[in-house]
C-alpha cells in the first residue's frame, strides 16, 4: 500500500520556521520525485517544490525561492521542507505527492502527480 505521511505542520509566528517530514511507503523511493504543495482555503493547489530521489535534482516555485529549502533521506525515504521567514500567507495545509517521473515543471500541473499524502495544516500568525 502507497502511503505518504506529512508531519511537523502547526502554528508559527510570522518569521519563523518549521520543517515539514514527509514520509513515504509502498512504493520504490528512488524511482520517484517527491513535491510539496499547499492550498489555502477558497485557493486551488499550487506547487512549493520538488525533488528527483534518484538525483537529488531540486525545483522550486518562484515565490519560495531562497525561504524554503527541500532535500531527501533515500535511506529514510523521507522527504523534507525547511520553511523559514514564513509570512501569514505561507497558511495551507501542505501536502506532499509522489510523481513517476523527474522533478521539476510537473510542480505546476498536481493533476499529474501519482500519490497523495493527506496534509498538514500550517499557520502563520501575524
Amino acid at each position: 500500500e502507497v502511503q505518504l505521511v506529512e508531519s511537523g505542520g502547526g502554528l508559527v509566528q510570522a518569521g519563523g520556521s518549521l520543517r515539514l517530514s514527509c514520509a513515504a511507503s509502498g512504493f520504490t523511493f528512488d524511482d520517484y520525485a517527491i513535491g510539496w504543495f499547499r492550498q489555502a482555503p477558497g485557493k486551488e493547489r499550487e506547487g512549493v517544490s520538488c525533488i528527483s530521489s534518484s538525483d537529488s535534482n531540486t525545483y522550486y516555485a518562484d515565490s519560495e525561492k531562497g525561504r524554503f529549502t527541500i532535500s531527501s533521506d533515500n535511506a529514510k525515504n523521507t522527504v523534507y521542507l525547511q520553511m523559514n521567514s514564513l509570512k501569514p500567507e505561507d497558511t495551507a495545509v501542505y501536502y506532499c505527492a509522489a510523481i513517476l517521473t523527474p522533478c521539476g515543471g510537473s510542480i505546476y500541473y498536481p493533476p499529474l502527480w501519482n500519490y497523495w499524502g493527506q496534509g498538514t495544516q500550517v499557520t502563520v500568525s501575524s
